[in-house]
């Protein structure tokens, strides 16, 4: 059963990683489209936001390598 709840958790992680990343890149890009003369601070705000975003699946990962070791 912990197999299971590792690979859920992992997977679940990962799917809402990359809504989260998509959505970040896809608003980014619409204010670059509005203001070209912002590029420079949005492309750096969306690479800190995707870094943070990117952290929940490792920590997913190292949650469900916890609940596997537990077995």
């Amino acid at each position: 059963m912990g197999l299971l709840a590792a690979a859920i958790a992992a997977g679940l992680a990962a799917f809402g990683a990359s809504i989260g990343n998509g959505m970040i890149v896809s608003k980014t890009v619409e204010g670059m489209a509005r203001q070209p003369e912002a590029r420079g601070i949005l492309q750096t705000t969306m690479f800190i936001g995707v870094a943070l975003v990117e952290a929940l699946p490792i920590i997913a990962i190292v949650i469900a390598f916890l609940v596997m070791g537990g077995e």
